[in-house]
């Protein structure tokens, strides 16, 4: 006897204009606003970028985002995310906008429980970070017509009251240091997505909470969590 197992469809995002954006692999990058790092207890001018993953389909368009099993402790981080339209490896920063298809505002939610466990025991965060629906993101909008945003307000809202403000320029390291950083350890390629990292604020949600983040330039993302 033997079994078939059928593939899941593949994780996409909806492009602005119409459209899907294929996921290949999911990139986070940890601690790249100064005030998110000290907020967490770290130094940002001591180190450099460091990555983390989540499974393609933790990302999701939904708009109603089920409270995840195994925390009481789930934490919001809004961030913009990088869609890639081709690859390469080695890329110098100079050249690594070329590979942008677009870019959306994500959440990158957290177990921060878990995570706090992991950190202290000198553990993986995968089960922190790379749960189901733990990377809900907005429509990608095209590099093409939007440009690639250095700078502009990023912010998000829980239940009509803001957490979290900060600016794409305070960026430790900026899109295309970070695309060129992550090009060195892996070979990027098209449909990968980059989470670029979060501001100062990042705080609790609970069932019910309703969350509104934006990106000046770039969009909305809004979602509730039940």
């Amino acid at each position: 006897m033997h079994y078939v197992i059928p593939l899941p469809p593949q994780a996409a995002l909806p492009v602005l204009g119409g459209g899907l954006f294929p996921i290949r692999r999911v990139f986070c990058v940890g601690r790249n606003y100064a005030d998110h790092a000290r907020e967490m207890g770290a130094d940002p001018s001591r180190e450099p970028p460091f990555f983390f993953t989540k499974p393609a389909d933790a990302v999701t368009d939904r708009s109603r985002i089920p409270y995840p099993p195994a925390t009481a402790n789930l934490h919001h981080e809004i961030e913009l995310v990088v869609g890639l339209a081709t690859g390469g490896a080695d890329v110098d920063a100079d050249a690594a906008l070329a590979l942008v298809y677009g870019y959306g505002v994500g959440v990158d939610l957290t177990r921060r429980d878990l995570q706090d466990v992991a950190k202290k025991g000198g553990k993986p965060w995968d089960m922190a970070k790379g749960f189901d629906f733990s990377g809900p993101c907005g429509p990608l909008a095209r590099a093409a017509e939007i440009g690639h945003p250095g700078s502009g307000a990023i912010t998000l809202a829980v239940n009509g009251q803001e957490r979290q403000r900060g600016d794409l320029s305070q960026m430790i390291w900026s899109v295309a240091e970070v695309l060129a950083h992550l090009s060195r350890l892996v070979t990027l390629a098209p449909g990968d997505l980059v989470f670029t990292g979060t501001p100062a604020g990042v705080g609790p949600v609970a069932r019910g909470d309703r969350l509104f983040g934006r990106v000046d330039g770039v969009g909305e993302i809004d979602l509730a969590i039940v």
